[in-house]
């Protein structure tokens, strides 16, 4: 383009701008919490699902092991043949599961994997089920690819999350529907009973299932069961994110029937080539590294305890108690602030950065916060701490 037609040059508004696609608030809201921490504030974060522990010592040893071994160029789009192997075994030990690994289809990272599993089972224009609350990627995914979130209301007392028997009528208004087991930002876990209605359902009404696991192995009291258990011709959804504590190596996995594994493997190969090499070669290792994972699910369940006895006697209520990943999704007292006007004050008082409701839910998440008890014990305890203080001087507490 010539110097003049630069000059003269209007850009049009893309329809993907943030009027179109909302952020992501809860990365907003680390933004702004980092902020205040490169400025000097103490600040504890309870706003993301970030594990305060990197990545496992065996998966850190095996990394630098293929940096020494490895040229670390492409692999081919579906991933590694060893890892998608690894992965396969790991569902046959885990869920009892055969699994042919040609299935398996590594992403860059499980949000990777709902693009691509938009993309291979709806068109532009294809209606997204999903329940609310729920992630708001989804959402934001769906509207970023052209396509149109339908949500479906849930109730606490099915812990916020889809029931089978009220999908009906959904049948022909949406293309696709989208569960997560446990739930980002409820903690809810689906019972394989639930699961197996779910997938009745969706046979019937011959609409494909996605179904995000990404935070299996991060359950307390109860064991996640895979939606592959009940339904095979179910899309998975998984990563080494959450349980395996390596949310920046950005490394997922989808598991898919046979009859899409060239669709989305042209995909794959079109929108990311292949997922991060170094990574896949070290993510061989992480499931060799139970003990430091198990430990971490203990602390996680520490802090747990320590915000369920907390919250209660902050005036908080807790309508579906969380029984896995690593979230309390808590309901605002009726005099109190709303989410998002509430969270921008405790980061500025307080130094406590949460993720207001309105992340999670487009209609009753101004009444509602997320808190994460995915870092350290005693930042939890301190972020407690401070809340029962601003409590006890606002007396906005019980």
């Amino acid at each position: 383009m010539s110097k003049a037609a630069m000059d003269s040059f209007d850009p049009r508004p893309s329809r993907r701008a943030p009027a179109v696609i909302p952020s992501f608030v809860a990365m907003d809201m680390m933004r702004a919490a980092n902020l205040l921490a490169e400025s000097g504030r103490s600040i504890i974060h309870l706003e993301t699902g970030q594990p305060s522990t990197g990545a496992p010592a065996l998966v850190r040893e095996a990394a630098i092991a293929a940096i020494g071994r490895e040229a670390l160029g492409y692999t081919e789009a579906l991933g590694l043949r060893a890892l998608r192997s690894r992965i396969a075994a790991h569902y046959a030990q885990k869920h009892g599961l055969s699994i042919d690994p040609e299935r398996v289809i590594v992403t860059t990272g499980t949000s990777a994997g709902l693009t691509i599993a938009f993309l291979a089972l709806t068109a532009s224009g294809g209606r997204i089920g999903m329940g609310r609350p729920s992630y708001p990627c989804y959402r934001n995914i769906a509207l970023a690819l052209g396509m149109k979130p339908v949500e479906v209301a849930t109730l606490a007392e099915d812990g916020y999350q889809p029931v089978a028997a009220r999908l009906k009528g959904y049948e022909h208004s949406i293309d696709l529907m989208l569960v997560a087991s446990p739930a980002n930002p409820t903690g809810t876990v689906l019972s394989r009973d639930r699961l197996a209605e779910l997938a009745s359902w969706r046979r019937e009404a011959n609409i494909p299932l996605v179904a995000d696991e990404v935070y299996h192995g991060l359950t307390y009291g109860e064991t996640a069961r895979s939606m592959l258990e009940v339904d095979p011709d179910a899309i998975v959804l998984n990563g080494f994110s959450k349980y395996y504590s390596m949310t920046g190596w950005r490394l997922g996995w989808m598991i898919v029937p046979e009859t899409l594994i060239r669709t989305v493997e042209c995909l794959a190969q079109n929108l990311y080539i292949a997922a991060p090499s170094l990574s896949q070669h070290a993510a061989l290792a992480a499931f060799d590294a139970t003990d430091e994972l198990e430990a971490n699910v203990a602390r996680y369940a520490a802090n747990r305890a320590l915000f369920l006895e907390a919250l209660s006697g902050l005036g908080l209520d807790i309508p579906a108690v969380p029984t896995g990943a690593f979230y309390i999704y808590a309901r605002l007292p009726a005099d109190w602030p709303d989410s998002l006007t509430l969270a921008r004050r405790w980061l500025d008082e307080l130094g406590v950065a949460v993720t207001p409701g309105v992340d999670f839910d487009t209609v009753e998440g101004g009444r509602h916060i997320r808190l994460s008890y995915a870092g350290a014990t005693e930042d939890v305890a301190e972020g407690i701490r401070r809340l029962r203080n601003w409590a006890a001087e606002t007396g906005m507490g019980r």
